[in-house]
This record gives C-alpha cells, structure tokens and sequence, in this order.
C-alpha cells in the first residue's frame, strides 16, 4: 500500500477529485456535505493497474484549517497537489507548499483540475515554477477535469508512476502511529486511525500511548476497511484497542513500541526556510506528526533554536516538524530535529557552544556523530533517539567514544598516581573517589577503565604491586629491631607510636605484609606463626594458655590472639577441654600470608 495526502486552496476541487479518482467521496461529515467545505481529513482509496493500492488522506484547503490539513500530511511520504485552472495560484496554495517544504516532502504530482473551465496551461506553468523551488522540486503534472473525466486516465497512469517510485516502509523498525482520528464503536470500544509508516502491527500486541505511558492491547485491526492479523508500514490503518477510554487518548498522541522511544520535552533543532531563527517569536505552535503544541524558543545560533514543549511527544532524530504563529496564520520555519534529548544550558556562554556543537549535525542519526557529542550514553537511549548501534558497550549497556574513553583512562592513571603521592600510606584511591572526580555516571565505568598495570583491590584502584612508602618501612625496621631479642613481646599502643606507627602507617604495613596485626594493638612480625609453631611442639601435648606463654615468653594479651591465629593456619588445634594440641602429621603445613 502506498498513502499520499492531497493539498490546496480551498475550492480547488481536491475532495471532487478524489471521488472521481476512487469513487468514494471523502467527505464523512454531514456539516461538510450540507456546507460542500471540508473541515477535517477524509480518507479513501483505489487500486492502481500496477495492484498497488493507493489510499489518500484529503485535507482541507480553507486557512481556518490549516493545522488539520498539517495532521493530515504529517506522516505521509508524498502529496497531491491541486490547483484550479480557472484561479491558478492562491494564498492557501502558497501555505501548503510552505508546509509541505518545512516537513521535507520529496515526492509529489500536480494536478491542474477544472481544466474544462479554463486553459490549464498558465496554471500549471505557475504552479510547477512555484514548487519547483520548494523539497518537492520539478514534479510531473497533469490537467484533469473532474467533471467531464477528461485526463483521469492519465492521472491514474501518473500516480502509478508516482507510487513506484516512493520509499517502502520500515516494517523491521519500532512502531511509531501518529493518532489522526479516534471514535467509539459499539460492541467494540475505541478505535483510532493514522498512517504507518514505519514498524507493523500484530492483533494482540501490546503498545504504549505517547500521552500516557499506558499499555494497550490491540484487539483488532483494519487496513482500509478489511480486516488483518498483521499490517506493515506503509498502511492507512485502524486499530480497535482494550482497555482505553476515548478521553484519555486522540488526535495528536501516538501509539509505540514499549522501550523504544523516550519521551521529548525539549529538543534542539534546526530551522530551515522561512523566518530566520534570531526573528522568530518567543511562543509558536509546533506541528509534528499529528500533534500540535505551544512552544518556547529559545534561538541558540544563526539557525539552530532550542524547543520547550508543554508535555512530552516521542520524537527521535531526523523528525521534521513545523513551525506556525496561529495569529498570523502563517508557516514560520521548518524545522529539522537534531537531538531530541539535549543538555541543559546552565552556564554562560552554553547555548553559543551548543550552536558551535551542532553546527555541522544534519538530521540523519549517526553513531559516530552521536558519541562524539554525547561521550557517554545508554545503548537503549541512543537507539531511542534512532541510531542504529554497531559499537560495543564499554561497561553494561553503556557506549562511550572512543577519543574520550582512552582520554579517561589517561586521567584514571594520573589520579591513581597523584592520590598515591598525596597519600602514600594508602593503597590506592576508592572508586567511588575515581568516579566524582572523572565525572563518571557509574562506579562500573571506573571499573572497566582499570586495566593493567592498574588493578582493583578491596575497593580501591591501585597501581601495580605497590612499594612500601618510607617511613612506613623505617617503622617496621624499628619494630623488627624490637623484636629481635623476644619475637612474641609485642609494644603496647603507646609503643607502636614511638616507633612510628599511627593508624595510617599500620594499616599500610599490614597492607603489605610487613607485619602481622594479630589483634588492637598486637602487632608482630610475619614470622611469628613459625617460630610459635616451633617452640609448642617441644612441649608436652596438649598444653594450656599458660603453658603456651611460658614457652613463648609473653603474655596472655600476646599469646591468645596467636593461638588463636594458629588455630587457622592449623598449626594448632582447640580441645573440646579449651586445652591445645600442635597440628597432627598431615595437617596443613603453617604459613604465613598476611591477612
């Protein structure tokens, strides 16, 4: 199926023509039939000899109704566009196409209609001169008389040549169904229309509103009036939905796939044609989709502005949208959606960067591009935003550029030298620290960075085996110097002090394995398990504390936290008496590694 949107001034015959193309008039309203105006879209469609059906959205032409003709043609690939022979180029003329422009359409045929009442050649000369400058470019037209019929057939020949050469849908991509209309049935419930363009739809499929977030059940569709399990862009169609009111859903919300869009309050785009963005006014409508919002703009360069939008719409990059002032009753600009979720500009001078950031962006998503602007961002929200993803992820679902990711790295490298040299009695600098001053969203990020010669250690990142800084060293000389004359003779707290062991130092000293920190402030050498384990298995067995502190000339303080200390190394063992016993032949042989 192939959709095409008519356009033209009021009275130029579109519905009459549409009619005599399809044989149903598009004209639903009894307001509409009683008045011969159209006031809201129309829908109808044919079959082409190619088979390809072709279903229309008639728009209406009077300037009262522009922003429903803008519903009307803001999801559809190509247009129809009609002038009257006998009146030629008209104001409402001159709008559609300035529409039609601001969206970016590039395919369309002219239809010169009434060419019984007057010579269609001048009309059509004017108009093909008028769109030749607009996105739609050099167009094929065709004189036609509804009325009589004469040039129909060629009509019909020239929207077959039309319909082959427009784009087929993405039925692969996420479904994004802009709501143009939506009415009750009874017996069935809530039924809304739009063009797919892109995605497909399945009975059964669960989608969200863009208004609301809510998932909704597709309990039936329709594509053109026939019933169908399954429908893929591009396809007028009609979906019967479960549990939803018609309050809560309309013409400008969407239908989505679950995940795949992110709701938009302010998007930063660029503005092509028309109003230049310093003279544009501070408050427009925007038209996107099938939706209409008030906005704030805010220009940020010579033609870059930043859009504020009352409520969230699900747009991603490359949306083009247009901008109107309902006053004047006039399209001020188009504009071109660049970044759909953009920074906040906080400091001064921040929207004269972003300008100079998105000065070279086109509306086409890009990976490379993206990243490079972004320097981190979540897999899921850059292929929200439209951007195929074919890089991998650097830590979980997080994508990183890869000039900024070797640049952090860099600095991760540095910190962990500085923070060392600053404080050389700790291991290395906690994560959580690495993370605030890299300006990390996640500890994960820091994580990942830690390559060789940095590694991970209880927490913190460190450089390679870490060196013991001096006069740590030099405290555990003095200790070692102590020792000497009795190994288990360990300093009380007042001691450890004078021998230069504050918290810091002791922590780093059994950090390293330089001594052996048995209990608060029992500290001895690392080789005192062995030594113990030496002198216990020349007593008679089991023994007791007491007879253990004898042997090992210290004290109680001393001598439980060591045995203790043996117990799991199994170089003793503990009696169901509380009595000890040196490790059978067979146990584990003692060691020494710190704790």
């Amino acid at each position: 199926m192939r959709v095409i949107a008519t356009a033209g001034h009021v009275d130029h015959g579109k519905s009459t023509l549409i009619h005599a193309l399809t044989g149903s008039h598009p004209d639903r309203l009894a307001e509409e039939r009683r008045r011969g105006l159209t006031i809201d879209l129309g829908f109808a469609w044919t079959d082409l000899a190619s088979g390809e059906r072709l279903a229309f959205i008639d728009v209406p032409g009077h300037e009262r109704f522009v922003p429903t003709m803008l519903v009307g043609v803001g999801s559809v690939p190509a247009v129809l566009f009609v002038v009257a022979a006998d009146e030629g180029w008209k104001p409402q003329s001159a709008e559609h196409l300035a529409a039609l422009d601001a969206l970016g359409v590039r395919h369309g045929l002219l239809a010169v209609t009434r060419s019984d009442l007057a010579d269609p050649g001048p009309a059509m000369a004017q108009a093909q001169d008028r769109i030749r400058s607009s996105t739609l470019g050099g167009v094929e037209a065709v004189a036609v008389s509804a009325r009589t019929g004469a040039g129909l057939v060629e009509l019909r020949a020239a929207l077959g040549r039309l319909a082959a050469r427009l784009p087929d849908g993405d039925a692969d991509s996420p479904v994004r169904l802009w709501i143009d209309r939506s009415f009750t049935v009874r017996g069935s419930g809530l039924v809304v229309t739009g063009t797919l363009r892109a995605g497909r739809i399945r009975r059964g499929d669960v989608l969200v509103t863009a208004r609301t977030g809510r998932p909704v059940r597709v309990r039936a569709l329709q594509a053109l009036g026939e019933e169908a399990d399954l429908v893929r862009a591009t396809a007028r169609v009609a979906v019967n939905l479960r549990d939803l009111e018609k309050e809560s859903t309309g013409r400008g919300d969407a239908l989505l796939t679950p995940d795949s869009f992110l709701p938009c309050l302010r998007c930063d785009v660029r503005v092509h044609g028309g109003t230049p963005a310093a003279a544009l006014p501070r408050t427009a409508v925007a038209h996107i989709g099938s939706a209409d919002v008030p906005v704030r703009v805010r220009p940020l360069g010579a033609d870059i502005v930043r859009l504020t939008l009352p409520a969230p719409l699900p747009l991603r990059i490359g949306d083009r949208a247009v901008l109107r002032d309902p006053g004047l009753r006039r399209v001020l600009a188009g504009l071109e959606v660049l970044d759909p979720q953009p920074p906040e500009l906080r400091r001064r001078g921040a929207a004269v960067r972003r300008a100079a950031e998105l000065r070279d962006a086109r509306g086409t998503p890009d990976e490379a591009a993206e990243l490079r602007r972004r320097l981190l961002v979540r897999l899921g929200e850059l292929t929200a935003m439209g951007v195929a993803v074919h890089t991998t992820p650097v830590a979980g679902d997080w994508l990183a550029d890869p000039a900024h990711w070797t640049s952090l790295s860099a600095r991760l490298t540095e910190l962990v030298t500085a923070y060392r040299s600053q404080r050389p009695t700790e291991e290395g600098i906690p994560v959580e620290a690495a993370r605030h001053r890299l300006g990390l969203p996640a500890v994960s990020l820091v994580e990942a960075l830690v390559t060789p010669p940095l590694r991970m250690s209880r927490g913190r990142v460190t450089a390679g085996p870490a060196a013991l800084p001096a006069a740590v060293a030099d405290a555990v000389h003095r200790l070692a110097a102590e020792l000497a004359r009795g190994p288990f003779a360990a300093p009380h707290a007042q001691r450890l002090a004078e021998l230069g062991f504050g918290r810091r130092e002791l922590a780093a000293a059994v950090r390293h394995g330089a001594v052996l920190r048995l209990a608060e402030h029992v500290v001895l050498l690392p080789d005192a398990p062995r030594l113990a384990a030496d002198r216990l298995s020349e007593l008679d067995q089991p023994f007791t504390v007491g007879t253990a502190s004898r042997a090992l000339d210290t004290t109680r303080r001393v001598t439980v936290p060591l045995l203790e200390h043996c117990d799991g190394l199994g170089i003793t063992e503990l009696l169901p008496d509380k009595r000890r016993r040196c490790a059978p032949l067979g146990r584990p042989a003692p060691v020494t590694t710190p704790p």
